[in-house]
């Protein structure tokens, strides 16, 4: 798929913060707020140290509250342009969650020993969650959203199929 190809297709690459100079943490959020601006659907590539990536977890948390589709794409398996291969890494999804307290959604993060909650981003009200959460009142994303392998699940014919099934789980 050519540049021409994504950009006609609506698929942009919104995750720009290695090419912005840290500042401070609010010019961080500001940036990657505007650069997931006008996306429907926000989708990680998941190598060996993703999920510990604190920036990729905020943009995986604002990208929920924002009511954008989620997906997670392991990408361990491919080559790099040296013809390395990375180890697999954890899933991010599994590693961030929330829990239902009253009418609040309370954002949580596994930080490695035990589970915290989040201080980047903001609890929301219940009412404002796009996603069925299917009753749970305690749940990672990882249950709430797919993952997938580019190798052995041929993320080069299916990417498109699972951005648009993400989008329209989240009503976009």
């Amino acid at each position: 798929m050519t540049k021409k190809d994504r950009e006609q297709a609506g698929f942009f690459d919104s995750s720009v913060f290695e090419a912005k100079k840290r500042t401070s943490d609010d010019a961080i959020a500001t940036f990657l707020k505007a650069g997931l601006k006008g996306a429907s659907v926000t989708c990680v590539l998941t190598g060996a140290q993703t999920a510990h990536r604190e920036w990729v977890r905020y943009e995986l948390l604002q990208s929920f509250k924002d009511g954008r589709g989620l997906i997670n794409v392991a990408i361990h398996t491919v080559s790099n342009l040296k013809g390395f291969k990375t180890t697999a890494g954890a899933n991010p999804l599994s590693l961030l969650g929330g829990e239902v307290k009253g009418y609040t959604l309370h954002f949580k993060e596994h930080n490695g020993s035990k589970w915290v909650w989040t201080s980047r981003v903001k609890s929301m009200p219940l009412a404002g969650v796009a996603y069925d959460l299917g009753g749970r009142s305690n749940f990672t994303f990882d249950q709430l959203f797919p993952s997938f392998d580019w190798s052995s699940d041929g993320g080069y014919e299916n990417l498109g199929t699972w951005v648009e099934g993400a989008a329209q789980a989240a009503g976009r």
